[in-house]
C-alpha cells in the first residue's frame, strides 16, 4: 500500500511539474505577444505624433492664403475676413419637438392601494 502512495505521489509530482513548464512557457510566450503590442503601440504613436506634425505644418495660415491665392480662378475662395465669423446667440438652434401627451399615467398614491 505505501509503494502505491508513493508511486501515485511521484506521479503527482511529475504531473505538477509537466503542469507548470507549460504554463511557464504559456505565459512566457504571452509576454512575448505583449511586448510586441507594446513595441507596435509605440511606433504607431510616433507616426501619429509625425502625421500631426505634418498636418499642422500644412494648415499653416500663411500657406493656406497663399494656396487660395495662386488657385483663386478654379476654386473662387476668397480670404477670411473678421466680419465673416458671428457671435453664438447669432447661432439659430431647432426648436425641441412638443411632446404629445394624450393619455397622461395618474402617478398619485390613490391608485397604489
Amino acid at each position: 500500500m505505501r509503494t502505491l502512495l508513493f508511486i501515485l505521489s511521484a506521479l503527482a509530482v511529475i504531473g505538477s511539474g509537466y503542469w507548470a513548464y507549460r504554463e511557464n512557457y504559456r505565459t512566457q510566450a504571452e509576454l512575448d505577444r505583449v511586448e510586441d503590442l507594446n513595441r507596435e503601440i509605440g511606433a504607431a504613436r510616433e507616426r501619429l505624433a509625425v502625421l500631426r506634425a505634418e498636418w499642422a505644418y500644412l494648415n499653416r495660415p500663411d500657406r493656406l492664403r497663399d494656396l487660395a491665392d495662386l488657385n483663386f480662378d478654379r476654386l473662387g475662395l476668397l480670404p477670411l475676413r473678421p466680419e465673416q465669423f458671428g457671435r453664438i446667440d447669432q447661432v439659430s438652434y431647432p426648436v425641441p419637438p412638443e411632446l404629445d401627451i394624450s393619455q397622461p399615467v395618474d402617478v398619485t398614491s390613490e391608485g397604489a392601494e
